[in-house]
């Protein structure tokens, strides 16, 4: 009478059956990948409680679907337009998210697959290279400080297409007007550079220069990021 209970409405003699053991225990490891992942994810890395949730609860939840497509060719290709769908009602994370949703959903399809040794040990791999990546900071711009945006405001009287080239040329490897926009009801202008330093210590020097040549106006130097919404 239990076993009923874990049988498909739709099931044939010619329908390979999951039995509990097999499923909960390919639930278990598949939920002990996900917090293996959740932790390595949390090494060094800034994040959001319920993106570590769903990172813990992601490999469990792709290996049930997997489990009950069992071979079904058409409920795979429903599966995958169901998890297309989910893309676009999220909003977009940066390379490194979405890097390890994939690494969950891979051992999620491994294990939902029944090979529970394949999946944990692609994921104890891809976690140590996860956190060993993080620990040696690979990748990272060493040379980050020199790469600044500057945004400068300026009176309306003043022509800002060459009004700071000299100074640039001093204090700049190079610099780029990416924005100009008008504020304080027309009255004046803020202009928005991409520039690379030459000598990152003189930044308040170059900031200095630029307050006698604007009037003392507002000036905002910031970390220049790569893209508004990184990938």
């Amino acid at each position: 009478m239990f076993e009923h209970l874990f049988k498909g409405l739709f099931d044939t003699d010619l329908t390979a059956v999951i039995s509990v053991t097999d499923f909960l225990l390919c639930l278990g490891v598949s939920l002990i990948i996900g917090l293996l992942m959740a932790f390595s994810y949390m090494y060094r890395t800034r994040y959001t409680k319920s993106f570590v949730i769903t990172l813990a609860l992601l490999p469990a939840v792709v290996c049930v679907v997997i489990m009950m497509v069992n071979g079904n060719v058409g409920t795979g290709v429903a599966v995958a337009g169901a998890f297309s769908l989910v893309r676009f009602r999220s909003v977009p994370g940066t390379a490194k998210e979405i890097c390890t949703l994939f690494l969950a959903m891979g051992a999620g399809l491994i294990a939902g697959m029944g090979y529970l040794g394949f999946a944990f040990l692609f994921a104890a791999v891809m976690c140590i290279i996860f956190v060993l990546y993080n620990r040696l900071d690979f990748g990272a711009k060493k040379n980050a400080a020199i790469f600044k945006t500057l945004t400068v405001t300026i009176p309306e009287d003043l022509n800002y297409s060459e009004i700071f080239d000299d100074i640039f040329a001093e204090f700049t490897v190079s610099h780029d007007l990416v924005r100009v926009k008008s504020t304080n009801m027309g009255s004046m202008f803020k202009l928005t550079y991409q520039i690379m330093l030459r000598n990152a210590s003189r930044e308040k020097e170059m900031i200095d220069e630029l307050r006698c040549r604007n009037g003392n106006l507002e000036i905002a130097v910031s970390k220049q990021e790569t893209v508004g919404t990184e990938l």
